[in-house]
């Protein structure tokens, strides 16, 4: 029986992949675990497989390009009940890696190497991937996801095996670091974390790594994971600070260190107000297209939300903020038909007609994102059915 798969992703690693392969299967070893080294080739051309081959490790050729891709074709073909994953470059002792196991054998789901609190040898990492990259990336993750990992992007992680279902892992690139470390945060798994030190990789090629591509990467997913950060933090704030103003500007014009704030400012809140509720509904859209799909996992106060906030309540909330606003219309009307339809003062009628606005175009918004909302929430068979 395989305890252990150690899988490495490789894309010519000729001059380090020998050296990684011995250093594993001394790591092994020493935690006296029964295990495997699994090559997963991404179509090196300067004969890595062979070399890997003639150390007894199995390679299992990959085509699809991608470091996540390479991984998740290393994970299929592992027998292991647990799996390490690290680069073949060398930069990782995979010697020490009775730490990450021991974990494992505790009850831990994933184990992550620190770097940081391992030690970083000098030339082991970019500057600006060491003192801004990754504390960044790293701070965010920690920041949007509630998790205390402290080196989000440390390629020297180790897993149990069976909870790669509930982690449905699919980013090709290298923001597969990322997505495993989220997921595993936002599935409720035991992380924990091992230090571990970092080595100038042995290669005399150009790394594939490109800082500043693959940064944008994980900032993007770590963004396009989170719609309260993305979304719902921004929209409310945006929707807050129209709402304030507006409400501010209601009783007449106002000074602010001898600034004149008038009708002009509130059409910009008003603006505001309507960004921030759009986005707003697109935290919701986001989150409940996420859970339906398995992107993200199914929130207990989500469902709850949303069997109360049905598409006829959506309905009847939307109807009153037009009737809202289409009181606050036949207002104005009425005071410019007291005039006798003649010219008004538009500071003052405006005060009444923006606000109404408003309330058509947030009315009109949620009867749209009612309807919106229950078609996102269709099961298959619901749809079937429907048809």
């Amino acid at each position: 029986m395989v305890e252990v798969s150690v899988v490495m992703p490789c894309l010519d690693e000729s001059e380090s992949i020998g050296e990684c392969i011995r250093q594993a299967k001394k790591g092994l070893g020493r935690a006296h675990a029964q295990g495997e080294i699994v090559i997963a080739d991404n179509g090196s051309t300067d004969g890595s497989q062979d070399i890997a081959r003639s150390l007894d490790a199995r390679v299992i050729d990959v085509s699809r390009k991608g470091y996540g891709s390479a991984l998740m074709g290393g994970f299929e073909a592992a027998r292991g009940t647990y799996i390490i994953m690290g680069d073949a470059d060398a930069s990782y002792d995979f010697s020490s890696l009775t730490p990450f196991i021991e974990r494992l054998r505790a009850g831990d789901d994933l184990v992550m190497g620190n770097r940081f609190k391992g030690g970083i040898k000098p030339s082991a990492m970019p500057f600006l991937n060491r003192y801004l990259g990754n504390p960044v990336l790293s701070f965010i993750g920690r920041l949007f996801f509630s998790s205390k990992i402290g080196d989000f992007h440390c390629g020297l992680r180790a897993f149990r095996r069976d909870m790669l279902p509930k982690l449905n892992l699919q980013s090709e690139g290298m923001e597969f670091a990322s997505e495993m470390v989220v997921k595993a945060t936002l599935n409720d798994l035991a992380i924990s974390e091992v230090p571990t030190t970092l080595s100038p990789a042995l290669r005399t090629r150009k790394p594939h790594l490109r800082p500043w591509r693959d940064g944008w990467r994980h900032l993007r997913f770590l963004l396009l994971f989170s719609p309260r950060w993305l979304f719902f933090y921004p929209g409310v704030a945006l929707m807050l600070l129209g709402l304030g103003t507006t409400v501010a500007l209601l009783p007449g014009q106002l000074d602010i260190l001898g600034t004149s704030f008038d009708v002009h400012t509130m059409v910009y809140a008003s603006a505001l107000t309507v960004v921030g509720y759009q986005a707003i509904l697109f935290a919701v859209f986001a989150r409940t297209y996420a859970i339906t799909v398995g992107f993200l996992p199914a929130k207990p106060w989500l469902n709850e939300l949303l069997e109360r906030v049905t598409l006829e309540v959506g309905v009847l909330a939307g109807a009153l903020l037009i009737l809202a606003g289409l009181l606050l219309s036949i207002i104005a009307l009425l005071i410019w038909g007291g005039t006798g339809f003649s010219q008004l003062d538009y500071r003052e009628t405006l005060r009444i007609v923006i606000p109404a606005g408003t309330m058509l175009i947030l009315g009109v918004q949620t009867i749209l994102a009612s309807f919106f909302l229950s078609i996102l929430g269709l099961t298959p068979s619901q749809t079937q059915r429907g048809c």
